[in-house]
């Protein structure tokens, strides 16, 4: 039987086997996807222990920039923004690093009918927000406004923006009444973080992508709701780069977008309910 699995710290909260496990059940495949608590310093370990029955890993937090030494060769987009969501191993034994957020992302948006931009706004300075600033570069998106919580943490971001050719510039939270009139908004914060400025934020582009998925909705999501700003969120986000991840690891496309959406959404509901 071929072996896939998501790894991460913590890993409980991840939807990657429902989605993974989905898509083969649609796809007719007799795969199994496992998840498995991996911390940065065990990756290593945990890789060695691995039979030739493997295909492919997913990786969360903390393993997607430790992740690109442990391989030998890494995707164009995983290397320029230091950080791979999945791993693949070939039949000859090499393994390869790639990023799948990065086309999640824009395929995200693609899905709403939104596949240029000029400006965006970026809350939060982290993984995801490196992820983010590389996809609104394949939106054509020109100019970026960073919005982070240490101003001091946000050097790498710059250079980032600037390695991508973004006209980029940065503030703070204790700033954000100045800022507005974007095309896009989008918030990398964990959900809760950004309650305090949601009325703001909810409002300085026509679209709001808040990657936070539990618990939903998030005080921004809520505020953009009730003035009909259009509103994507993390489920969006974890489903598209995942039906890239089954596509890669399976040799089979498209994924089953939708069945894949829909063991999320059951999954994320049997959640609440408990």
């Amino acid at each position: 039987m071929t072996r896939c699995a998501v790894l991460g710290q913590p890993i409980a909260h991840s939807l990657s086997p429902a989605m993974h496990r989905a898509a083969y059940a649609e796809l007719g495949l007799d795969w199994r996807y496992d998840a498995y608590e991996v911390g940065e310093g065990e990756l290593r370990g945990f890789l060695s222990t691995l039979g030739d029955d493997v295909r492919g890993l997913s990786l969360t937090m903390p393993l997607k920039r430790v992740a690109l030494d442990l391989v030998d060769t890494v995707d164009p987009i995983a290397e320029l923004i230091g950080a791979a969501n999945t791993m693949l191993f070939e039949p000859d034994g090499s393994r390869s690093a790639h990023n799948t957020d990065v086309p999640g992302l824009v395929a995200a948006f693609a899905e709403r009918g939104i596949t240029g931009a000029d400006t965006a706004v970026v809350l939060g300075g982290g993984a995801t927000a490196a992820s983010t600033l590389a996809a609104l570069r394949g939106l054509k998106v020109s100019e970026v406004t960073l919005v982070v919580r240490d101003l001091a943490k946000a050097e790498r971001l710059r250079d980032l923006a600037a390695e991508l050719g973004l006209k980029t510039s940065v503030t703070d939270f204790g700033q954000v009444e100045q800022i507005g009139g974007f095309d896009l908004c989008v918030s990398t914060l964990p959900g809760g973080a950004v309650d305090p400025w949601a009325e703001h934020f909810a409002q300085v582009a026509p679209v709001v992508f808040d990657v936070a998925y539990h618990p939903w909705p998030t005080q921004l999501a809520i505020v953009a709701h009730r003035i009909g700003t259009e509103l994507l969120n993390g489920l969006d986000l974890l489903v598209h780069q995942a039906t890239l991840q089954v596509e890669m690891m399976t040799g089979r496309s498209p994924a089953p977008l939708v069945a894949m959406r829909a063991a999320a959404r059951e999954e994320l509901d049997e959640r609440e309910q408990g």
